[in-house]
């Protein structure tokens, strides 16, 4: 029980001081963060990225549509058309 008292204790010391540091040094990463997102090469490579992220995406969209007409019979062992559920 001790032990569980000067935990406690020494993580409300600790929130107490590290909120009067965060906050500073957590207003100091959004300025870098925002400074680093509007950089124009930045945002020139993130294009280039999200190009070909959606060529990827385009191309594993065209291999599941392929993929999709062949489960039924797979899963039904190929039969093509449904049954009804037994139950």
């Amino acid at each position: 029980m001790k032990a569980r008292t000067m935990f406690m204790a020494g993580a409300a010391v600790g929130y107490v001081f590290g909120t009067k540091a965060g906050r500073e040094r957590y207003e100091q990463i959004k300025q870098l963060s925002k400074q680093v997102s509007e950089n124009p090469n930045v945002q020139e490579a993130a294009g280039k990225i999200r190009s070909k992220g959606e060529t990827f995406a385009g191309a594993a969209r065209d291999k599941a549509g392929h993929l999709k007409d062949r489960v039924p019979e797979q899963v039904t062992g190929g039969r093509k058309e449904e049954q009804p559920y037994p139950g």
